[in-house]
């Protein structure tokens, strides 16, 4: 994923991440710039860099799960970027507590749909292995070389 500044302002309190889908194993693996940190709470998981975000600059992520094998049907997933408006000083203050203090913030999510295929448990005809060669000789080991001959 990745997160563009687009605002007037640098951003200096901003995550990465969204909601995950049901039905993952519980280990996340993700990739982001050095210094990146990310936290997992239910099905929410959001990340954060260590640097403000000048305006124009791109900051990214980059994830992977795993569904867990009874898994079925579609698998949903909010991804995306939520950003607080936050006054000097204020940068250390937990998420709940700025929302409790009605700071205001910015989800922007995009869903994210997967269809889950799965191979049929009876194929019906299976596959068939080809019959063993009979006198097999295993190919000496030669040397061969590939050099122009003096003619």
């Amino acid at each position: 994923m990745r997160a563009k500044n687009l605002g007037p302002h640098y951003a200096d309190y901003y995550y990465i991440g969204g909601q995950l889908p049901k039905g993952v194993k519980p280990t996340l693996r993700w990739g982001g710039p050095k210094g990146t940190k990310c936290e997992w709470a239910g099905r929410w998981f959001w990340c954060w860099g260590p640097l403000a975000l000048e305006k124009g600059k791109t900051d990214w992520l980059n994830f992977q799960l795993t569904l867990k094998s009874g898994t079925k049907g579609t698998a949903t997933a909010r991804l995306g970027v939520i950003s607080f408006d936050v006054d000097q000083g204020m940068e250390n203050m937990s998420e709940a507590e700025l929302k409790r203090l009605g700071i205001k913030h910015h989800y922007d999510l995009k869903t994210v749909k997967t269809t889950i295929v799965s191979p049929p448990r009876n194929p019906g005809r299976g596959w068939t292995p080809p019959p063993p060669v009979k006198d097999y000789n295993p190919p000496a080991s030669h040397e061969e070389s590939n050099t122009k001959k003096d003619t």
